[in-house]
């Protein structure tokens, strides 16, 4: 499964490269707010500072919700860099947008995906990624991972490559959860991913480890 980072801060991107598990980053107009980037030429700019940072691939959201809007600003955004992949929305303009990226070769990811039937209706446009919202989904006491494992059997029975791109990840569990059911992608926050690292068991046998260490050196030191 790839990790993804959502996120605009281009110090939590680096500190996800550094640690070598980083294979791309999403983000969208309020992550960019979120990290005081405004204006459209700001905007851009940093789309491609994250695109020098990491190695994979780097989601970039229209803002236009009509046809030549989306096709206008999504062309824009993939003349920026090749790691771009174009955010589009699950919407009806947004998909026949999909099919027309399809057509040119540029990469999309369709977002705002909350059922099954959206997320077939993007692979059949020819999207690169479909992103299910399951954090969302979760916030209305709806389960989001079943959601990811509808659309996993869907795009099974009949050879889709649109990639599954599990958003709206909270948390360790969301992203041990999307990969036993077979999410391409996760993409969430630095904290989800670090989290994965933590175990009491680890920290503690790390201290036993060091303390017979220093042991056996004073030890050593007083023969």
């Amino acid at each position: 499964m790839k990790f993804f980072i959502d996120t605009a801060n281009l110090d939590q991107i680096r500190e996800a490269q550094d640690l070598g598990v980083l294979n791309g980053v999403t983000t969208n107009p309020s992550l960019m707010a979120k990290e005081g980037i405004t204006g459209e030429e700001n905007v851009r700019a940093h789309y491609k500072a994250i695109c020098e940072i990491v190695d994979g691939d780097v989601s970039a959201e229209v803002i236009a919700t009509d046809l030549e809007g989306i096709i206008r600003e999504g062309e824009s955004l993939a003349a920026l860099h090749p790691k771009i992949v174009v955010k589009v929305p699950m919407i009806r303009e947004g998909v026949k947008a999909l099919k027309y990226f399809s057509g040119k070769g540029i990469r999309t990811n369709c977002t705002l995906v909350f059922s099954a039937g959206q997320a077939l209706l993007a692979a059949k446009a020819g999207a690169s990624y479909v992103s299910p919202f399951i954090g969302r989904l979760d916030d209305i006491s709806t389960d989001g991972l079943q959601l990811i494992e509808d659309i996993r059997l869907i795009y099974d029975n009949y050879g889709f490559e649109t990639e599954i791109l599990a958003a709206s990840v909270r948390h360790p569990v969301h992203i041990l959860e999307c990969a036993k059911i077979g999410a391409d992608v996760m993409t969430g926050p630095l904290s989800a991913i670090l989290a994965l690292l933590n175990h009491p068991l680890t920290d503690k046998g790390l201290a036993q480890f060091l303390a017979d260490h220093a042991k056996a050196n004073k030890l050593q030191e007083t023969a």
